[in-house]
């Protein structure tokens, strides 16, 4: 099974909220999803990102690929590099 780390909406017409899940790479963009790993919500000021790491470097380790937009907001949350620190330790 392809796992992809993607962001689900959520939240009312035009005003929208995101949660970052792990999901399978087939299923549909708000459907069926593995596992919850953070939310983000970039209506509020100043925006509102929170991912929990070690299930994110979990799943990353185990081979699931995020989008370029999970990608974008793992980077700024200081997750890719982590990865990237750990991988190098080794």
């Amino acid at each position: 099974m392809a796992t992809r780390i993607r962001l689900k909406r959520m939240g009312a017409k035009k005003s929208p909220f995101y949660r970052i899940v792990v999901a399978d790479s087939r299923s549909p963009r708000d459907g069926r999803f593995i596992e919850e790993i953070g939310y983000y919500n970039p209506t509020k000021n100043p925006i509102v990102l929170k991912v929990d790491e070690e299930k994110a470097m979990q799943w990353l380790n185990n081979g699931a690929q995020p989008s370029e937009t999970a990608r974008a907001l793992l980077s700024k949350a200081g997750v890719l590099q982590k990865l990237a620190e750990a991988k190098k330790a080794k």
